[in-house]
C-alpha cells in the first residue's frame, strides 16, 4: 500500500503542475525501484548527452581516441545555444575532454556535437547494445535537431520557432518532440545507465569516477536538485529541454550511504519557454519517490 500510495503522489504532483510525466527511481544498491510509466517512451532532448559521453569514455578506454586531442571549434560551424563555447564569438581550442565537460556541466550545444563528431554515432550505438540498453537511440547531435525543428516548422531560425509553434498543429510536426522520430529512451533505461556509472560498471572504474564528477558539477539547481535542498545530500544530474519538453536524469546520495538514481521526464499542456512549475514538479516528484525507496530501507 505505501509504494501505491506514493505513485498517486508522484502523479498528483504531475497534475499540479500541468504536465504528463514519468519517473523511474531505484536504489542503486537494493534494487528497490518505484515508477510512474516507467518504460514509456520519452524525448531524450539534451539528455542524450550522458549516453554519448558513456561512449567517449569507453571509445577512450579502447585507444579509439585521445581525450587530451587539441580540438579548434571554429565561431562559424559551431551549433548555436546559450551556454558555453556556444554563445562565444571567437574561435575556441581545448581538448576533448574539455569540450565533453562543458557538454555535461552547462549543456553545451557546441561542445557536445564536438564530441559526437569524434565518437561518431556508430560508437554510442554500440555502447548503449553493449550495456543492454534496448530502448535507448541517440539518431544525431544538438544541430541534428535544431535543424529538424526549423524544417518542421518553417522557421526562419531559432527566435522564429516560438512563434511558429503556436500555430495549429505546429507542435505535432515536430519529429523533435516524436520518442519514435528522435534520440530516446525510458525513465527504466536511464535508470539502468546511471546505475552502471555508479557501480563503475558503464565503463573503467577512473572513467566512471570522472563521470560522476561531472555531473555532479552541473550548474542547474531548479529540477532534480531543488527537491533536495539539504548541504548533506548530493545531486548529480543532467537536464533536457525543448518545447513543452523538461527533463533531468541523476543520483542522489545520501550520507547514510543510499544512492537513488531517478530520470523524470515531462511534457507540458503549454507552450512556454519558462516553465517554473514544471522545473520544480521535477525536484518534487524525484522526491517523493526516493522518500518512498528510503522508508523501506
Amino acid at each position: 500500500m505505501p509504494r501505491v500510495s506514493a505513485r498517486q503522489d508522484v502523479e498528483q504532483v504531475f497534475r499540479d503542475a500541468g504536465v504528463v510525466g514519468q519517473v523511474h527511481a531505484v536504489d542503486i544498491d537494493r534494487g528497490v525501484e518505484l515508477g510512474v510509466s516507467p518504460d514509456a517512451p520519452v524525448v531524450l532532448a539534451s539528455v542524450f548527452k550522458l549516453p554519448l559521453l558513456v561512449a567517449f569514455y569507453r571509445e577512450a578506454a579502447a585507444g579509439v581516441l585521445d581525450p587530451r586531442e587539441p580540438v579548434t571549434l571554429r565561431a562559424d560551424e559551431r551549433c548555436a545555444g546559450p551556454t558555453g563555447t556556444s554563445m562565444l564569438a571567437d574561435d575556441v581550442t581545448m581538448s576533448l575532454r574539455d569540450f565533453a565537460a562543458l557538454m555535461m556541466t552547462v549543456s553545451d550545444n557546441a561542445a557536445a556535437d564536438t564530441v559526437f563528431a569524434r565518437v561518431g554515432a556508430a560508437a554510442v550505438d554500440r555502447a548503449l547494445r553493449e550495456l543492454g540498453l534496448e530502448h535507448t537511440r541517440v539518431v544525431g547531435d544538438s544541430r541534428m535537431l535544431q535543424d529538424s525543428m526549423l524544417a518542421d516548422s518553417g522557421a526562419a531560425g531559432m527566435a522564429d520557432l516560438w512563434e511558429r509553434l503556436d500555430e495549429p498543429g505546429g507542435l505535432a510536426r515536430l519529429r523533435a518532440l516524436d520518442p519514435a522520430r528522435t534520440s530516446a529512451s525510458t525513465p527504466r533505461d536511464m535508470t539502468r545507465l546511471l546505475a552502471m556509472i555508479w557501480r563503475d560498471e558503464a565503463a573503467a572504474p577512473d572513467a566512471c569516477a570522472h563521470m560522476r564528477r561531472l555531473m555532479g558539477l552541473q550548474v542547474w539547481p531548479h529540477r532534480l536538485a531543488s527537491g533536495f535542498p539539504y548541504d548533506d545530500v548530493v545531486v548529480s544530474g543532467k537536464t533536457g529541454t525543448l518545447p513543452t519538453i523538461r527533463n533531468e536524469v541523476g543520483v542522489v546520495e545520501y550520507p547514510d550511504g543510499g544512492r537513488y538514481a531517478v530520470a523524470v521526464f515531462t511534457r507540458s499542456h503549454a507552450l512556454t519557454a519558462v516553465a517554473p512549475h514544471a522545473d520544480a514538479a521535477i525536484g518534487t516528484a524525484a522526491r517523493r519517490a526516493v522518500g518512498a525507496l528510503r522508508s523501506d530501507r
